[in-house]
């Protein structure tokens, strides 16, 4: 199942040389219902699986310029493509082959002589153990959320006088990830408005988002405590020391971008920490991005600050990798330009977050590859 309930398609890449067995299996496989993308091998192949992200490679061993072992043996150098699950389809029946192969973390090794029922049937079977796997990290990470009674990402919008403050967020195929959005008052007139990304461990990412949550808002309250002027690069200098002396999230690439508006004052101030850039819109299109890196690489980090006056009707974006990185059925990017055009083309009576949602399920066929976050501000 899909965000939306839909029954997914699995995407499966085919590596094969040989013209009309290539043709043979993709017939079949799409008979299955399967979206099929082919290369002629190891070397188009890795190049595909690492632009498309296909959900399973089936692949030959026997190819010119870089046969099956060699391919299977370079995705497992890659951290992100050893993850799909991958199966030889091969003439090669001998005992040693297959046991070579079985030591190259494979799901499955399948002799060409094999007719297309039995294929698909083992395709089949392997999706629904990736599956049932799926439904079991899915299942404890929300019994985990809900024992602990811990969010990242609130259920609704902040009332802040003046603005309008909304947020788009979808978790990877339904599991609660590594994206972390909160809004935290300070005082009467300004409010916190903060967003991050923990990256890199896509089933577990919740339990370090949860505790990085929990950094910030402890930040929140010792910058509140010691400074009558809060700064976000403060904050964020203050998470850094945290993140970078817990031994727990030592290998957690982390970014956090954290804006506070004023509507005293009617400005924002922003500092990031190996973030996107922010958009602001006003007229023309701006953006505004700090040089902070990631946090917890190293102690006594300094985080600018950016102030940013704002006008009525100005608007202001804020959004993670997952906006940016997403692809289309050809396997091109959005990239920053994408969103930007989709920014520019809202009017002022618009819901921004339903012009910009879309958008982009047009653009991505309504399939995401990493949890999608995006927080939209107007200022009335």
């Amino acid at each position: 199942m899909n965000n939306d309930g839909a029954v997914t398609t699995y995407k499966i890449l085919l590596v094969e040389d040989e013209p009309s067995i290539q043709m043979l299996f993709s017939f079949n496989l799409k008979k299955s219902g399967y979206k099929v993308e082919v290369a002629v091998n190891g070397e188009e192949g890795y190049a595909k699986a690492a632009s498309s992200k296909p959900d399973l490679i089936l692949s030959d061993i026997m190819m010119p310029v870089c046969d099956g072992l060699a391919f299977r043996k370079k995705l497992l150098e890659n951290q992100e493509l050893r993850k799909i699950p991958f199966i030889f389809l091969t003439a090669r029946g001998e005992e040693d082959d297959i046991l070579q192969a079985y030591e190259l973390e494979i799901a499955d090794y399948i002799i060409k002589t094999a007719s297309p029922k039995i294929i698909s049937a083992k395709i089949a079977a392997t999706f629904k153990a990736l599956e049932k796997e799926r439904t079991k990290v899915v299942t404890e990470v929300q019994q985990a959320a809900d024992s602990m009674g811990a969010k990242v990402v609130p259920e609704e919008f902040p009332s802040f006088a003046g603005f309008a403050i909304a947020h788009w967020h979808v978790p990877f195929k339904n599991v609660p990830g590594g994206d972390f959005i909160d809004y935290y008052p300070l005082g009467e007139d300004k409010i916190a408005i903060i967003l991050g990304d923990v990256m890199g461990k896509r089933w577990n990412a919740w339990y370090f988002a949860v505790a990085y949550a929990g950094y910030v808002r402890s930040a929140i309250r010792f910058a509140m405590e010691s400074a009558s002027d809060i700064q976000p690069g403060d904050i964020i200098a203050k998470v850094n020391e945290s993140v970078y002396k817990d031994e727990r999230i030592s290998e957690v690439f982390i970014t956090l971008s954290i804006v506070i508006l004023d509507r005293k004052n009617k400005t924002l101030r922003y500092s990031g920490a190996g973030d996107l850039p922010i958009v602001h819109k006003s007229g023309d299109l701006k953006t505004h991005h700090t040089s902070g890196i990631l946090l917890g690489f190293a102690s006594g980090s300094v985080y600018e600050n950016v102030e940013v006056p704002l006008l009525p009707g100005d608007e202001i974006y804020m959004f993670t990798d997952g906006i940016t990185e997403a692809r289309n059925k050809d396997g091109k990017m959005l990239e920053e330009d994408g969103i930007f055009e989709i920014i520019k083309t809202i009017k002022p009576q618009d819901n921004q977050l339903e012009v910009i949602q879309n958008a982009f399920r047009e653009f991505t066929s309504n399939e995401f590859d990493d949890d999608i976050s995006l927080i939209a501000i107007r200022m009335n």
